[in-house]
């Protein structure tokens, strides 16, 4: 059974692009700010405790935290956002499932999950801390390219046993192609304390088949923490989260969880003053990052003939600063379309040139300083090249 997860865990790298440092990644994670993630978790906390299996007022917080999440991912501009709804000691409870289609591989899902029901208290750290963060990368994402689709769950009634997670699992969520699963539960760090570590959770339990891809994933995970964010990591197991009934159904996991562990989980003090909320900023930078990676956010740029290269194709000078020049190779060829792509993946400029020159002069003096990609389409043939702005 080991040699077959080594083989099952070498596979599934030779299946995740090469991972170094992304400029174009780094653009979107400068994207994130504390300030947004501050204001979440203050509006989160202000419901109060959200439990479905305690008095009415706390059902209906739970309810209203269901509602402000719907709102908050509507303002982001997703329109596919679903209330899964179940019921559980005789109330509906709900996951909100909201979904990103990849541009390459649609029907194949990364999902990234966090709980947003509480236990004993406004529960700031145990999954405010988690809530917020998926926010925050669903915000900065909601119009970044990606090749895999992606799926952004807030599962509930998780403090009462894994509920929520697997009723999707198992349920809403069955036969669905899952690439992996990426959990994040309680990532607040301890006040006062130096929160510089972040744990990254892989698979050591049964099934065994799926542990070496888990391996594999969580390596990943911990190299763009530490390449998108100030922190450092460690690697140890996943247990007693939301990942766990799809590690149950043989899916490919990973999680992130504090290295500080609260003392206040699951009690009237899990408030903001007991956590670090540079801390959650830190994690989500890290993580954001590892989602980007985890989804190919920059395939989509230069899918249409890969094999094709800037060979016959010139573009100087870089950087720039009022003019770029395009060089063909040839005159008189077909419709050209130039497209030049932010690093949130919003295009940001587009010409049609017909029958372009040798050399064709493009004035760009309007864009802002920065990193962009330069997407040249003949005919079905695109080629794409970085540029920067001075």
């Amino acid at each position: 059974m080991k040699t077959l997860n080594l083989i099952i865990g070498l596979l599934f790298a030779n299946l995740l692009t090469a991972q170094t440092y992304n400029v174009y990644h780094q653009g979107i994670v400068d994207n994130a700010t504390l300030a947004n993630i501050t204001t979440n978790l203050n509006e989160f906390v202000a419901f109060g405790e959200k439990n479905a299996f305690k008095t009415t007022a706390k059902y209906n917080n739970l309810v209203d935290a269901k509602n402000w999440l719907k709102a908050k991912y509507q303002t982001f501009g997703y329109t596919d956002i679903v209330e899964d709804n179940f019921t559980e000691n005789g109330r509906t409870v709900t996951n909100i499932v909201v979904t990103k289609i990849g541009e390459v591989y649609p029907n194949e899902f990364i999902i990234i999950d966090g709980h947003y029901d509480t236990l004993n208290g406004v529960g700031a750290n145990d999954n405010g801390s988690g809530t917020t963060l998926l926010l925050e990368i669903a915000r900065v994402m909601a119009n970044v390219p990606t090749a895999y689709s992606i799926k952004f769950i807030n599962f509930s009634v998780e403090e009462q046993g894994l509920l929520g997670s697997d009723y999707y699992a198992n349920n809403t969520g069955a036969g669905l192609d899952i690439r992996y699963v990426f959990n994040i539960d309680e990532v607040g760090g301890v006040a006062g304390m130096t929160n510089n570590i972040i744990v990254c959770e892989r698979d050591e339990g049964s099934p065994t088949v799926n542990n070496a891809a888990s391996a594999v994933l969580t390596n990943e995970l911990a190299t763009s923490i530490e390449l998108y964010s100030s922190l450092s990591t460690e690697i140890s197991n996943a247990y007693a989260s939301d990942y766990m009934p799809f590690e149950d159904n043989g899916e490919i996991i990973t999680g992130l969880y504090e290295k500080n562990e609260t003392a206040h989980a699951h009690s009237s003090t899990d408030i903001i003053a007991n956590m670090d909320i540079p801390y959650v900023f830190e994690v989500t930078k890290g993580a954001l990052g590892a989602l980007l990676h985890f989804a190919d956010a920059d395939v989509v740029l230069s899918t249409e003939n890969s094999a094709v290269t800037m060979n016959t194709i010139k573009i100087f000078p870089n950087p720039v600063s009022d003019n770029v020049f395009v060089k063909f190779d040839r005159e008189n060829i077909s419709e050209v379309k130039i497209k030049m792509i932010n690093v949130l993946g919003k295009e940001v400029y587009y010409k049609i040139i017909q029958s372009p020159k040798h050399v064709e002069k493009l004035n760009i003096d309007k864009l802002t300083s920065g990193v962009y990609f330069m997407s040249i389409q003949r005919g079905t043939v695109v080629t794409t090249q970085k540029i920067v702005i001075k």
